[in-house]
């Protein structure tokens, strides 16, 4: 299984905004797209400790294998792939994204 991580920054005042384009827009329509191999998604929230007035965004997405994370992207499988409306939200944002192999996974009680 491979992870997909992205970061992204906004403004205080967009961040609520941003937040909710993610579970009510760009969630949903990433798994309306039924793309092979994908597993679901995590969001990551919290205030900036480096920059005053930004907060922090992690995107995780978790796939079977790095071909189907190519189908979702392309090619360059590295691309953060951005929707204009979250572009506007947005501060800063990394321009790729990082995948790791998860390489264990359990549940722990």
């Amino acid at each position: 299984m491979i992870q997909r991580i992205w970061h992204g920054y906004t403004t205080t005042e967009n961040a609520e905004a941003y937040e909710t384009l993610l579970k009510r827009e760009i969630m949903p329509g990433i798994a309306s797209k039924k793309i092979p191999g994908y597993l679901g998604m995590q969001i990551l929230r919290r205030v900036s400790e480096e920059y005053q007035g930004e907060i922090a965004f992690i995107t995780l997405m978790n796939f079977s294998k790095l071909d189907d994370i190519k189908g979702f992207v392309g090619e360059d499988y590295t691309v953060a792939n951005l929707p204009e409306k979250a572009l506007k939200m947005l501060k800063r944002y990394d321009t790729h994204a990082q995948h790791y192999d998860i390489q264990d996974q359990k549940e722990y009680e």
